[in-house]
């Protein structure tokens, strides 16, 4: 037997009256009578837990991947400062094909993960995914790139120009200094941390690890407070820390002392992450 609202709606001959629909469609859809006090404390609730959010993201710094300026460094490289640090600044370096920076010497602990395209060091040729650190006093011979290429650096002296002088007079003298480390993204070791969440070390320096995480569909960390710095650049996919949503290119640090929430992902996510260990939330009451 037709419910009700197929009596209303059926036509003579066992079609549709559309305009009954419509009509039906419409009285849904009208707003639901509220009182005073319900809107008052809908309203509290809502307005409790935007200041709960302010709190939380107090301090966090997002850079979105179409924010930002890049600026020449020299033909057919360019650089995005995403910030700068005493240890050095955090950018995307992009290389258009044949593009070629001089032998220099770092000054800093420089590491480097190449997004897109390729980049030639001397002999070594890194692809999307591979990650490769310079310790301080260490000499690279030319970086190019022979078709185009897209890298985030840490610890790099772009942006400070006297520094960057330095590295490239440090480049003309001789001996190649402490020995370079390099992680290819084929190498599989990756190991589990959490119900569907693994991560790859890459460099140690001193308690601060860099590292990448990676999370399943589904996969999530506990809430958690960082106890120092933690720089994070989204690899690829997206995930909310808490509220706050960092998708692939976003670059995001997270400052001594704050939190972020339960971090998830509907449909996977890569970061690559530097900073301390992570600590537990402490539950409040």
């Amino acid at each position: 037997m037709p419910n009700d609202c197929q009596k209303v709606i059926a036509t003579s001959d066992g079609g549709v009256d559309e305009s009954a629909l419509s009509l039906l469609l419409c009285e849904s859809m009208l707003p639901l009578d509220s009182s005073a006090a319900r809107h008052a404390g809908l309203r509290s609730r809502l307005l409790r837990r935007v200041r709960e959010s302010a709190r939380r993201h107090a301090g966090l710094i997002t850079i979105r991947a179409d924010d930002g300026t890049w600026l020449a460094v020299k033909a057919g490289i360019r650089a995005k400062l995403l910030r700068e640090g005493p240890h050095g600044a955090s950018a995307l370096i992009e290389f258009a094909p044949a593009a070629t920076l001089p032998a220099h010497r770092h000054h800093y602990l420089e590491e480097g993960i190449v997004l897109r395209g390729r980049l030639q060091l001397g002999d070594l040729d890194l692809l999307p995914g591979d990650y490769h650190v310079s310790p301080p006093g260490s000499r690279h011979d030319r970086i190019s790139s022979r078709e185009g290429g897209l890298a985030y650096l840490r610890g790099t002296s772009l942006g400070n120009t006297t520094a960057v002088l330095g590295e490239v007079l440090g480049g003309l003298l001789p001996g190649n200094g402490p020995p370079f480390h390099t992680v290819f993204a084929s190498e599989d070791s990756w190991e589990r941390v959490a119900e569907g969440v693994e991560q790859k070390i890459l460099w140690h320096d001193g308690d601060v690890i860099s590292r990448l995480v990676r999370l399943a569909a589904g996969g999530r960390l506990p809430a958690h407070i960082h106890d120092g710095e933690e720089e994070c650049i989204m690899l690829s996919g997206d995930a909310f820390f808490g509220d706050l949503l960092v998708q692939a290119g976003d670059f995001h640090l997270a400052p001594p002392g704050s939190e972020h929430g339960v971090t998830t992902t509907d449909g996977g996510a890569l970061a690559f992450l530097r900073g301390r260990e992570i600590l537990p939330l402490p539950s409040r009451p």
